[in-house]
């Protein structure tokens, strides 16, 4: 097997490791990013189907109260374990809360578990501009921000809409220089093995903890150095990642439709070097440009990303059409496996598995 056939196999069967609960998933993820298109489900589900047993869409909401995790950014906005959560906290901030963030953080200390559209009662509907040159209401802005600083946390969702509900302050013993190695450790685990260019600019994340870059790529060096990191060079590209004494098996002759976040192809750049084709992710981009669907998913085949499917529900049936970077595998066993992919996504989906119809 190929150096870069070694790289492939370990990202495998690293990150679609063998269905477990789901809070021992998420747990063994480290981290679940989240998205809110829906097509033909939210991503945080997507990611979750393949690595939860007897997984449905919406499970992660309707259970979150009961798994002891949080919502909050990572290297993206997601879900994570609670233990995960509080290496992030407190971050620190110079400026005090303004009359408005105190006015809003009591009243949801007041009222338990708030839905944003209980503060209108009380401050109105008043709408300022977001950070996309969009509008939002102050309220829901003021919200995200208290959250962010870590003084209120979601408690659930209703209807996707986040709930939040007064946080206990973290106290930290941890200094920041362990915080932050132990963070480099989630995050090369996650998302192993990582480029090591990726693995600085995701750092860049966690500046308030080490502030200046040689600092952050001065600690990254002391963690090869200390073996706890292994490191390869293929290309031109470094990867690492943590060493572990699980051995990688072969990936099994399985179709996967990966969600576009997949830890396993959210790094676009490791997703050419290692499969040798461009993916994109084309929600926003206008229909005219799009080479491969709004919400393709990268179609996983055993080792290698062959192609890409795009999936709908339409009158209670799951539509799938698949392409692919080159042509169809001639391997009898290939249609077989997609197929099965296809009913576990219907199922997935809560449709009968017979519901669903597939172009390829």
């Amino acid at each position: 097997m190929s150096p870069i056939a070694q790289l492939r196999a370990h990202a495998i069967s690293h990150s679609l490791f063998p269905p477990k609960t789901l809070k021992a998933a998420i747990n063994h993820l480290g981290f679940v990013q989240a998205d809110p298109i829906r097509s033909p489900a939210r991503s945080q589900d997507l990611i979750l189907r393949h690595r939860v047993k007897d997984y449905r869409a919406g499970d992660l909401e309707r259970r979150y109260a009961t798994l002891h995790i949080e919502e909050d950014l990572l290297y993206a906005y997601g879900f994570l374990p609670h233990q995960t959560w509080q290496l992030l906290h407190p971050r620190p901030y110079t400026g005090r809360l303004s009359k408005f963030e105190q006015k809003v953080l009591a009243v949801v200390c007041d009222s338990g578990p708030t839905h944003p559209v209980e503060l209108e009662k009380h401050f109105g509907s008043k709408r300022v501009i977001n950070d996309w040159g969009g509008y939002s209401k102050a309220t829901k802005r003021v919200l995200e921000n208290l959250h962010h600083r870590g003084l209120l946390r979601i408690s659930g969702r209703k209807k996707g809409i986040r709930m939040y509900e007064a946080m206990t302050k973290s106290t930290q013993s941890l200094s920041k220089n362990e915080r932050f190695q132990k963070l480099m450790h989630i995050v090369a685990s996650i998302l192993a093995p990582v480029d090591e260019k990726a693995l600085l600019r995701i750092a860049a994340y966690f500046k308030y903890l080490i502030p200046s870059i040689a600092g952050r790529r001065k600690i990254l060096n002391e963690l090869i150095e200390a073996g706890e990191f292994k490191k390869l060079t293929i290309d031109g590209h470094t990867y690492l990642w943590p060493i572990s004494k699980k051995r990688y098996a072969q990936p099994p002759r399985q179709v996967y439709f990966l969600a576009p976040f997949d830890p396993l192809v959210r790094d676009r750049k490791r997703f050419e070097h290692f499969w040798g084709w461009t993916y994109r992710f084309e929600a926003y981009t206008p229909p005219a440009k799009r080479l491969r669907g709004a919400y393709a998913l990268p179609l996983l085949w055993i080792d290698d990303v062959i192609g890409w499917a795009n999936a709908n529900v339409v009158n209670e049936k799951v539509n799938v059409d698949v392409g692919y970077v080159t042509k169809r595998p001639h391997d009898p066993d290939f249609r077989t496996e997609l197929e099965a992919e296809v009913m576990r996504l219907a199922t997935f989906l809560k449709l009968k598995d017979t519901s669903w119809e597939l172009t390829m």
